[in-house]
């Protein structure tokens, strides 16, 4: 709805306040209650100021004449049908009723409102801005804080404050605060409008470049008219007092509207009014309170999730991990066992090529020392006769001493050819079946021990084994037992630092007679205790530049509890380490 600038017919309505005082049956008490309060009532007008003591009472054939703004929203203006409306409408309603005052409320144009209120035409404005110069016409009792705001054009250069506004063509509402501002400040060409509305629509129609009006109509309006093309750098550029204006020296009404706010703030309807006109344009800040309890209801069920989350992600990585370290040991175990599978083959082809010639050395062998027998009476003659002559290249009173001896040393010889290759074809061969046997943990031992002979001699001058006797029988599988062995004593040969240092190997049953022991012994450089938990995992070694897999104790590990047992490990740093095998004793069933 628009008004034209000359308006002189006002839209208004007439709001009277009344009251009633009942009266009740006398009494005693009621009596005294009537004194005390009177006595009250005098010492009240003795210490009130002057100012209060002057009001007089309200002469109820008096109405008094209340000016504003016809279209300045939320504030105050006409709606659809020329009622008057907004927070200034009710808050002054509001006054008036607790007050008991008579009011009229008459909404037109500002300029000539304000003209009005100085010739005593109306006797308040309850929407006019306190400054020092309006000061020496009107006075004032403040009751919000209005804040004026600079709009301009989207994509045009932001002004945040007055001064940004210098060398500018800047609308305001004729007659209002900013226009006394600017025309105040200076250096600012002021363009004037009759509403806050004509002023936002002369600039998104592009005309002069800013529009100081106040925050609130301002955002009211724009989103109303949908004038989508103007912004407000969002920065209050100017804040005034809102106050009720009325003439100046008319001290009684300042009062008695000093006195209704006081008594709507008190009992809580003044925030009632403001919320429902400005708290959905201007919401209040919420409390530390509200804010600490809101943080609670959304940041505690988030960070438990948040907790859940990287728990649960924990685990699978845990899981993870673990099923990697598996699936790798069970590569490398493949691995290994087609490296076996291939070493069984080759053995099983070496084996073939070395017992052919070593079968006729086992066989012959004992023919030549049966033969050596038949001659030697033969020989002894004919040395008596002759005396020494040479055989071989060699005198016959040697070549009889060493012939013996090295026939036999022959025969040993192929014998240990002979069981060096069976101990090396079962060692290699590929156990589907694992197939388990009654085993004597001596054999298995000695067996083990053939096989690094050779890794032996070069580690170290002192070997000892000793294999107790009437020791236990255990079930097992004699082979993967036997590779746990030789992988312990290459684990020891290897931790030797000098050959004068010894390895030892001992069998014997266990204290409790449940189960039978190996226990290897070295005298070597030691484990590092931080080492020790970690000497089962899956490639873990401290040998890792020579060649070192980190899979022989892990694979001996998982042999060993495959048969029930238990491989433990003490060590000291420079001292040596010992490394016992248990296994449990076979029980007939």
């Amino acid at each position: 709805m628009v008004y034209p600038r000359n308006m002189s017919v006002m839209r208004g309505c007439r709001f009277f306040a009344s009251g009633a005082v009942s009266r009740g049956p006398k009494c005693p008490w009621a009596a005294r209650c009537a004194a005390l309060f009177l006595l009250f009532l005098l010492l009240s007008q003795a210490l009130a100021p002057r100012a209060a003591r002057a009001l007089t009472p309200v002469d109820s054939n008096k109405t008094y004449i209340v000016g504003g703004d016809y279209y300045y929203p939320p504030y105050e203006y006409l709606d659809e049908e020329g009622n008057p409306k907004g927070y200034n409408v009710e808050l002054t309603r509001a006054i008036a009723e607790v007050m008991g005052l008579n009011i009229e409320i008459r909404l037109g144009n500002w300029s000539e409102m304000r003209t009005a209120l100085q010739h005593g035409e109306v006797d308040m404005l309850p929407g006019t801005v306190f400054t020092e110069e309006r000061l020496s016409v009107f006075d004032f009792v403040p009751h919000a804080l209005i804040h004026q705001s600079i709009f301009y054009r989207k994509g045009s250069r932001p002004a945040k404050s007055v001064d940004d506004l210098v060398g500018s063509e800047v609308i305001v509402q004729e007659a209002g605060s900013m226009h006394d501002t600017l025309v105040k400040h200076g250096g600012i060409k002021v363009i004037v409008s009759d509403t806050h509305a004509n002023a936002l629509r002369m600039l998104a129609a592009g005309q002069h470049d800013y529009a100081a009006v106040a925050n609130l109509p301002g955002l009211y309006l724009g989103r109303k008219h949908r004038l989508s093309n103007i912004v407000t750098s969002g920065k209050t550029a100017v804040s005034f007092k809102y106050c009720y204006a009325v003439k100046k020296g008319d001290a009684e009404l300042q009062a008695r509207l000093n006195e209704g706010l006081s008594i709507l703030k008190n009992t809580g309807r003044y925030q009632e009014i403001y919320d429902k006109w400005l708290g959905v344009l201007e919401p209040r800040t919420p409390s530390w309170t509200r804010i600490v309890k809101l943080s609670m209801v959304v940041v505690i069920p988030l960070v438990l999730m948040m907790g859940a989350i990287l728990m649960w992600n924990r685990t699978l990585k845990r899981e993870v991990e673990n099923r990697t370290r598996e699936l790798h040991l069970q590569q490398q175990q493949l691995i290994q066992a087609d490296k076996m599978a291939s070493l069984g083959i080759l053995v099983s082809g070496v084996a073939h090529e070395i017992n052919n010639p070593n079968s006729l050395v086992l066989l012959n062998t004992p023919v030549i020392m049966d033969s050596f027998d038949d001659l030697w009476p033969i020989l002894e003659a004919y040395y008596q006769e002759h005396g020494d002559f040479w055989v071989g290249g060699l005198e016959y009173t040697r070549m009889r001493e060493e012939i013996p001896y090295m026939l036999a040393e022959m025969q040993a010889g192929g014998k240990r050819i002979k069981h060096i290759v069976e101990d090396l074809k079962d060692f290699s061969r590929i156990d589907n079946s694992r197939q388990m046997e009654v085993m004597d943990l001596n054999e298995v031992v000695r067996a083990a021990t053939r096989l690094v002979d050779n890794s032996i001699k070069k580690a170290t001058h002192s070997f000892s084994v000793s294999c107790g006797e009437g020791l236990c029988k255990v079930r097992g599988n004699p082979q993967r037992i036997e590779q746990v062995v030789v992988n312990l004593i290459l684990n020891a040969c290897q931790a030797l630092t000098a050959p004068e240092q010894a390895i030892s190997l001992r069998t014997f049953n266990s204290p409790d007679r449940k189960g039978v022991v190996l226990e290897v012994r070295d005298q070597g450089s030691g484990i590092d205790p931080d080492h020790l938990p970690h000497l089962t995992d899956p490639f873990f070694t401290t040998k890792r530049d020579t060649g070192g897999t980190g899979l022989g104790l892990s694979v001996s590990t998982t042999i060993v509890n495959e048969h029930g047992g238990v491989l433990s490990f003490a060590s000291e740093p420079g001292e040596g380490t010992t490394v016992s095998l248990r296994l449990p004793m076979f029980k007939r069933m």
